[in-house]
């Protein structure tokens, strides 16, 4: 039997090549079975619409055998190859596992399709498939609108309305509806916006903000993204290279600004959404809206995708005696001008990013700040939280990269994130030893996964050290816990000793809501209650209830990091736009 090291000397393009001859073949005949038999027996198929239409993993030979049964006769994929043009058939290491990473790309009955295909030796030496993924990348006859011949035509139109007069008209909404309406404009809602927009989808962006890239600029002034430039674009418009490897939020507030302009999105700023119902039997939202001039409008889209993010509804917790401090009590997101903090004690509760970065802003500007950890928190120095997206180093093309980051199963990921976690943990040994000597409480993730599945599970918990770990580590910035605390009074926390901790400032880190309590702000208990939870893991292993159709129809979601914004915003508009189109 050929062990890993000598089949890596073998040609892994002929060894892709012959399995997908054999899965051609059998999704040909239709035949499921046979098509099934060419997983591993735990294999997982990860598919993105291309024969579902929504986002889900099938787990074994026989999950794989019901679902093709159920789509091949719909589906028809067809065409299947492997793409000479893009990352060839290569051995690769994948949470562990030495596999031959092949892309292919293959027709279906409604467009293009992508998918990621891994395979390993079984016990009887055969290449055999340990995860699929399959992803619709376009519609037929609905592609994006730049690839389309018109968008070459001449615009000039003398006597006729400027582009900047047609643009003014178009936003304004005078006499129709959108066909969506996207709420927050933010990372979320610009990229569905520009990917619905070339998809000719009628999109309106609103934003509570003044201007866009607010919901950035006003946040505190050390904040800055924690991973690094190259990952982070957003549809259709890399940022230049020019920049900082780490993006200030001014710089990424006043790109989102630039942005929406140059993609011509639709955006009312300054307008709040301020309730709204689902009418069942026109199929279309009644949403009202108040503008910045405090006048109200009704709009009536078939479509309402929240774009508020994982950061949206600050929570500010009824902690005992909070309300009977008699300085100001703030949230880490409202914060300003930390330098009037000079020479004044402040209390910071939490011990996330943003606990840590506000504890160091407040530092610098020489303040006393002392943060109260009320849970424990996974710590990673910045240069290691960059291992998560260790693809976009790989040095192949950044397209090939968004659909490698599609590509994991939930055990995939979740072993990868175990290996990279114990890694970088090893790494920062020193740091780590020196903050648990002062008091602070560590964790590595519920099942030692780190910061990534921290953040997909429940959006926060962990901190990148940029700095601050050191200052806990040396005593210039304090440290105590929650339970060491009776209850606030009006000049600090009385602790359950007896002792006073002075305060003039508390800064309330204490992180966001989830958007299922945003559905239930703005559009009711029954809504809320029949989507569920938004965010973190279903039984499947996918987000619930993002980039796909929820428990209530016309309603959307979408969140996360510039990256996920960028890659997933193309599988909603894909799913707008089929069901727009009678497709779906």
């Amino acid at each position: 039997m050929m062990n890993v090291p000598e089949r890596k000397q073998a040609n892994a393009p002929s060894i892709a090549a012959d399995w997908l001859a054999g899965f051609a073949a059998a999704l040909s005949a239709q035949d499921a079975a046979a098509a099934a038999q060419l997983f591993l027996p735990e294999g997982m198929w990860r598919d993105v619409l291309a024969f579902t239409w929504t986002i889900r993993t099938h787990y074994g030979r026989s999950e794989i055998e019901v679902m093709l049964r159920d789509t091949l006769a719909r589906t028809k994929p067809c065409n299947f190859i492997i793409p000479p043009e893009r990352t060839l058939p290569r051995w690769v290491s994948r949470a562990g596992t030495d596999c031959i990473e092949t892309i292919l790309e293959f027709d279906t009955a409604f467009g293009r399709a992508n998918a990621i295909l891994r395979l390993v030796p079984d016990r009887e030496n055969r290449m055999l498939a340990w995860t699929l993924n399959t992803n619709l990348q376009e519609l037929r006859g609905h592609e994006e609108a730049y690839k389309r011949p018109e968008a070459q035509e001449d615009t000039r139109d003398f006597g006729g309305k400027s582009w900047l007069e047609r643009r003014r008209e178009d936003a304004a909404y005078a006499d129709r509806d959108p066909a969506v309406l996207v709420i927050g404009a933010g990372q979320a809602g610009l990229a569905i916006g520009a990917r619905l927009r070339q998809l000719g989808i009628d999109t309106l962006i609103v934003d509570r903000h003044a201007r866009i890239g607010d919901n950035w600029r006003t946040r505190y002034a050390s904040l800055t993204l924690h991973n690094e430039r190259h990952v982070n674009h957003l549809p259709y418009m890399p940022f230049p290279p020019t920049w900082p490897v780490y993006l200030p939020k001014d710089m990424l507030a006043n790109w989102f600004e630039a942005y929406a302009d140059a993609m011509e999105l639709n955006v009312w700023s300054d307008t709040a959404l301020i309730g709204g119902r689902y009418n069942d039997t026109t199929g279309a939202w009644e949403l009202y809206l108040r503008r910045a001039d405090r006048t109200e409008r009704t709009l009536r889209p078939r479509h309402l995708i929240f774009a508020t993010g994982v950061s949206s509804i600050p929570v500010t917790p009824d902690l005992p005696g909070l309300k009977d401090f008699a300085g100001p009590a703030v949230h880490s997101g409202r914060l300003a001008g930390p330098e009037k903090w000079a020479g004044k004690t402040v209390l910071v509760l939490g011990s996330g990013t943003s606990g840590h970065d506000v504890a160091q802003e407040l530092h610098a500007h020489g303040a006393h700040a002392t943060m109260i950890q009320r849970s424990k928190t996974y710590v990673v120095s910045l240069k290691e939280a960059q291992s998560v997206y260790a693809i976009y180093t790989e040095g192949i093309p950044f397209d090939d990269c968004d659909l490698l980051a599609t590509s994991m199963p939930y055990p995939v990921l979740r072993r990868s994130y175990q290996l990279s976690t114990a890694k970088s943990s090893e790494i920062d040994k020193p740091i780590l030893e020196k903050l648990a000597a002062r008091g602070f409480r560590l964790h590595f993730g519920e099942d030692q996964t780190g910061f990534q599945m921290m953040y997909l599970r429940r959006g926060g918990g962990y901190y990148f050290n940029v700095g601050c770990s050191d200052l806990i580590a040396a005593g210039e910035i304090g440290l105590m816990q929650y339970d060491e605390i009776d209850r606030f009074v009006a000049h600090g926390a009385r602790l359950k000793d007896g002792r006073i901790v002075p305060a003039d400032l508390i800064v309330l880190a204490t992180g966001y809501k989830n958007q299922q309590d945003t559905v239930r702000l703005y559009l009711g208990e029954t809504t809320a209650d029949r989507i569920g939870p938004v965010w973190g893991f279903d039984d499947n292993g996918e987000l619930r209830n993002m980039w796909r159709r929820t428990a209530q129809p016309g309603l959307w979601f979408t969140a996360g990091s510039l990256a996920q914004c960028r890659i997933y915003s193309r599988y909603l508009a894909l799913q707008i736009k089929a069901l727009e189109e009678g497709l779906i």
